[in-house]
C-alpha cells in the first residue's frame, strides 16, 4: 500500500485589503471626491474648539485620518473651517495628489508618528 505525501498548498494572494469597486451610488468623500465604501462625519470646526453643533462633511477614512494627522484642531478651527479651505491647505496637497489616484479604503492610524 502506497502512502500519499501531502503536497504543499499554494497561497493565492489577493490585493490587500481586497474590496469591491464602489458603484455609482456609493458615498463620495467630501475632500478627495472619490467614491468609497463608507464615510465618517468630520466636524469642520473640531468639537474641542466649539464646533459640536457646527457644520460637518463626510470624509473617507484615509482623508479623515490625514486631516487630523497634518493639521491641529486649533488650525482646523481658525484657518480650515470650510471644505474649500481644507482642499487648499498646503499641508494636504501631496496627500491629496496621491490619494485621488488610489483605491485605498483604510490606512493605519498614524497620529502618534511624526
Amino acid at each position: 500500500m502506497r502512502r500519499s505525501v501531502p503536497m504543499p498548498r499554494r497561497r493565492v494572494s489577493l490585493p490587500a485589503p481586497w474590496l469591491p469597486v464602489p458603484g455609482p451610488s456609493a458615498p463620495r468623500c467630501g475632500l478627495c471626491e472619490r467614491a468609497v465604501q463608507a464615510t465618517s462625519r468630520h466636524h469642520l470646526v473640531p468639537r474641542e474648539e466649539g464646533g459640536r453643533h457646527g457644520p460637518t462633511v463626510d470624509l473617507c477614512q484615509p482623508c479623515h485620518s490625514s486631516v487630523h494627522r497634518f493639521l491641529s484642531n486649533r488650525a482646523l478651527a481658525r484657518t480650515y473651517a470650510t471644505v474649500a479651505a481644507l482642499r487648499a491647505a498646503e499641508e494636504l496637497q501631496t496627500y491629496l495628489r496621491w490619494v485621488k489616484k488610489q483605491r485605498v479604503e483604510r490606512i493605519t492610524n498614524r497620529r502618534g508618528r511624526v
